[in-house]
């Protein structure tokens, strides 16, 4: 468009040519305006999806890091080779529990007929054991004249070697009052059965301790000279687990008799019934702390994660719960549970910021949460008073500077992105976070417990799922009592040996004495 000669225009020419500048003039600011409003959306749009971006890389690397297990849930083989030693076990333990109830009551049934049990091989050594009554003498004063024995077989195991276990029952008789005495049978976890308590406390620690299925160990007898079919292991599975559920309950009520208790849960597969696949059931731990003179964890076997599971357990329990921030145990935080937040938790976020991104901001973090934990290395050997009074005087300011650092940052952070969360996380938590400082008797952490979910992590590897609720509380309650031993620096193998062997006498007012933190070699009875 050319520009009219203004040398040429009158007056209103003139006035209609600044009336129509004025005009363009106003449009184009107007465009200018819209064009700017436009940029500042745009700008906040690539903020908000530099930040979304950010946030999934971040994740993204997380997921990285991670294992994953098999995803198909079909059954193959194996799997199913596992669920039958499971029903055997279960199917045992449902039947010594019923025959415990109903044992003082009169049976007019018809007992069923008893397979012959196959008799032990000649040419495994045997070790002979003679049980001779303490008195030779009637009580009318005669000499009880001997006149045979009676000879049970027991079949024991160390590894790698079988042996045979030959009771030898002698049998006295009076000639005048014709008064037959003999020894009593000695008492057994299972009741005239074949293996001694070597040999269960060795299937026991083979299975929970060292995650070998039976199928394995099934394998590994047969090498040793004498298989033992996986049906049989798993009927002294099912019976052992029975029998020793009374000492998890007991070593439940010793915890919980603490004022300060760690507590944490993993997901373990479970069979549903009837269905050829698998649900998420869950492992709760909840042990004492390492200040703790009793060392001591037992694990709690739910078909969920649910938080009533966890106020089932803690019932009646008012203390502190060290713990992370799952909801589920928010319940019982208003039921006279006091919180203990993870600072390993927190540090963790910030430390996975740090592998994501390299953020300057996560090394500060990383920084003064390490000189906290310094401290605490320092305040491992103290007394609580000792380590409270430590606390208050030089972690007590580094606390409170990072959560003055904590705030700041946080101010200058975007929402949504990974810094926030991690910075939000130890915010939100900030009191719960601090409370050890308060109490030298209570935790920086919560790793204790978290190191007693490592055989489960471990053992899930192996056994693949548990085959019903029964005998997810029985791995449970077996685990609870050979971890419970390894804290406190027992073989797991001796001392549920000894404590199989002892069971059957021991009174049930006593039953504390055979709990992991009260047993010690020396009081281990010769069996």
């Amino acid at each position: 468009m050319t520009q009219p000669d203004l040398n040429k225009l009158d007056a209103e020419q003139l006035r209609a040519l600044v009336t129509q500048l004025m005009g363009n003039a106003a449009e184009q600011q107007v465009e200018v305006q819209a064009l700017q409003q436009r940029t500042e959306r745009i700008e906040q749009r690539n903020q908000h999806l530099e930040a979304v971006n950010a946030k999934l890389s971040h994740e993204l690397l997380l997921l990285r890091r991670l294992k994953f297990g098999k995803q198909s849930e079909k059954l193959d083989s194996l799997q199913r080779s596992l669920l039958e030693d499971i029903i055997d076990a279960d199917t045992s333990a449902i039947e010594q529990q019923w025959a415990d109830l109903v044992k003082d009551e009169p049976i007019n049934n018809k007992p069923k007929t008893q397979p012959k049990r196959v008799a032990l091989p000649a040419e495994l050594p045997r070790t002979l054991i003679r049980h001779e009554p303490q008195n030779t003498h009637c009580q009318c004063g005669c000499q009880l004249k001997r006149i045979g024995e009676d000879i049970s077989e027991k079949l024991d195991y160390t590894p790698g070697v079988f042996s045979v276990e030959q009771h030898i029952r002698g049998k006295w008789i009076c000639t005048d009052c014709e008064t037959l005495t003999q020894a009593p049978v000695p008492a057994h976890v299972i009741d005239k059965g074949l293996p001694t308590t070597g040999l269960l406390a060795h299937v026991l620690v083979a299975k929970y301790a060292d995650h070998l299925p039976l199928y394995r160990q099934e394998h590994i007898f047969g090498r040793a000279g004498y298989p033992i079919a996986r049906s049989t292991l798993a009927d002294w599975v099912g019976r052992c687990g029975h029998a020793l559920q009374p000492l998890a309950d007991a070593l439940r009520d010793t915890i919980l008799n603490h004022p300060v208790v760690h507590a944490d849960e993993t997901p373990v597969p479970v069979l549903e019934p009837g269905k050829k696949k698998t649900s998420r059931a869950y492992i709760w731990a909840y042990c004492t702390t390492p200040y703790a003179d009793t060392k001591a964890v037992v694990y709690d076997f739910a078909p969920s994660r649910a938080g009533e599971h966890a106020r089932r357990f803690l019932e009646g329990w008012q203390g502190k719960l060290v713990c992370d921030d799952y909801s589920g145990y928010k319940a019982s935080f208003g039921q006279g549970v006091s919180e203990v937040a993870c600072m390993a938790h927190a540090r963790r976020k910030f430390f996975e910021l740090h592998e994501s991104s390299k953020s300057t901001l996560a090394v500060t973090a990383l920084e003064q949460i390490g000189r906290l934990y310094e401290i605490e290395r320092q305040a491992k050997g103290l007394d609580e008073q000792q380590r409270h009074i430590l606390r208050q005087q030089r972690a007590k300011p580094i606390a409170d500077e990072l959560h003055t650092w904590l705030v700041a940052s946080r101010q200058k952070v975007p929402d949504g992105t990974a810094t926030a969360k991690a910075i939000d996380y130890s915010l939100k938590r900030w009191g719960a976070l601090i409370r050890y400082l308060d109490d030298g008797g209570v935790p920086i952490d919560n790793n204790q417990v978290e190191n007693q979910m490592r055989p489960w992590a471990l053992g899930r590897k192996n056994w693949l799922f548990a085959g019903s609720l029964r005998s997810g509380r029985r791995a449970a309650a077996v685990m609870s009592l050979i971890q419970s031993a390894r804290l406190n620096g027992h073989d797991p193998y001796e001392y549920l040996k000894d404590v199989l062997a002892r069971l059957p006498t021991q009174k049930a007012s006593a039953i504390n004495e055979l709990l992991p933190h009260s047993w010690s070699p020396e009081k281990a009875v010769n069996v």
